[in-house]
Parts: C-alpha cells; structure tokens; sequence
C-alpha cells in the first residue's frame, strides 16, 4: 500500500480543484473520467428520491461544481434547502450559481475540509459524496468521517456514494486497474491515462466497496444497498 504520509495535502487537492471547474460542470457528462459517470448519477438520484420521500434539506460533500445536486433538484421535482461543501471557493462559487438557477429555496455554501465542517446534527434528508471520500486517509479517518455522516442525518435520511474503489484481493485490483487503464486510453490516449493514473497516486487512497459497506453498518446504519459497481467505479448507499 501507498504510504500516505506522500499523498497531496488539503492545500494541493484544494489548488487542483480550484483550477478544474470547467471540466466538473457539465452535467450531461458529470466526470469523463469516471467510469459509467452519468448512469451513477442517475441512480444515486433516484435512490435518493426513492428512499427518502420526504427531501427538505441536502448535503453535497464534495460538491464540485453542483452537478449531484442539480440532477436531484431536477428529478424531485420540488425545491429543497441545500448545503454545498468544497474545498475550492471556485467550485463552491459554480455550484452555488448553476443550482441558485433551478432551486429557489436556501442554498448554503461551506468552504471547509467535511471532517472539519461544523455541520449541524440530524438535520439532513439525504447526503450525497459522489468522488470525494478517497481523499480519506488511515481507518480512523474513513471510521470518523462515516460516524459524522451518520450523525448528520436525520432518522430515515439517507446517504447516496459513488466514488473509485479500490479491491481487496490482489489480483483482481490488478486486472480492473487494467480495464480502468483499456478505458482512459481510449478515451484520451495513453498520455491521458498516464495523467489520470499518475494523480490518483498522489492523491487518492480509495477503499474497496466492501470495506465501506461494512463501515457504514458498523456506524449504525442499518439498511444498506449496492446500486451499480463497474471497475474501480460503485454507487451505494444506506438509509439511517
């Protein structure tokens, strides 16, 4: 395993993203390259919708530039108050403008690392992380960061992830980095992937899907469901 003592800190993931708005806001797309982007999107959307029927408040860890919880606003149907977290004031700034376009209730930013937040407890319907939790570090962080997602939901609320994963036995790690490696080369060369691969080093420490279907039962939650999972690619989730 990478010693992840040598991953980028909060400043340099904070900088990459601060000069990367463009490519997160298109939403049609979501991120090129990620694996089945738009079907993931969609079906944490829908999953959320389906499983918490009432939405009135959302949390965006990660926001982006607002893709998650525009595609949310436009699938429920009715507005709901949404706080957006993110590293990057330029990202926050996009989100915040692109869903003030298609959401007429409240609309909070937060410009924080989410294990810092001073987030308010039990007070969201639905949380989304969509490729941001593999900046955590060590199991004490992964451990911490789904404790407070859990205790920022509200009973019945939910909690919708997709995100790059990494697998537990060796070898197969091994043959979908590979696959992974076949789909960025087509899709921008092997110059394109050895860019994608050569970040992911420095910057992501992913676990297996099912490491953190297991973590969220061990923080208490109770009702937890595996919605897509293609490559190094999973959207799950689980209701409080």
């Amino acid at each position: 395993m990478t010693d992840l003592s040598s991953k980028s800190t909060i400043d340099e993931i904070r900088e990459r993203f601060d000069n990367d708005v463009e490519r997160f806001s298109v939403l049609e797309t979501g991120q090129s390259a990620t694996i089945d982007a738009p079907l993931a999107m969609e079906l944490i959307t829908q999953a959320a919708i389906s499983a918490t029927p009432a939405i009135g408040r959302v949390l965006d860890i990660g926001c982006g530039a607002g893709n998650n919880t525009i595609k949310l606003r436009q699938a429920a149907g009715s507005d709901f108050d949404a706080d957006l977290l993110d590293l990057s004031k330029p990202m926050l700034d996009r989100a915040a403008k692109r869903l003030s376009a298609v959401n007429q209730s409240k609309i909070t930013c937060w410009q924080d690392d989410f294990r810092n937040a001073d987030l308010p407890e039990q007070s969201y319907d639905v949380i989304l992380a969509a490729a941001v939790l593999h900046h955590l570090r060590d199991e004490t962080d992964w451990t911490d960061a789904f404790n407070k997602i859990h205790r920022l939901l509200r009973p019945g609320g939910s909690i919708w992830i997709t995100d790059l994963v990494s697998h537990e036995i060796a070898t197969v790690h091994q043959m979908m980095w590979s696959r992974y490696g076949d789909y960025l080369s087509e899709l921008g060369g092997d110059e394109y992937r050895d860019k994608v691969f050569q970040y992911i080093e420095k910057e992501d420490s992913p676990r297996s899907v099912t490491f953190q279907m297991e973590l969220l039962r061990k923080v208490g939650f109770t009702k937890i469901e595996l919605l897509h999972k293609n490559s190094c690619f999973a959207a799950f989730g689980a209701i409080k």
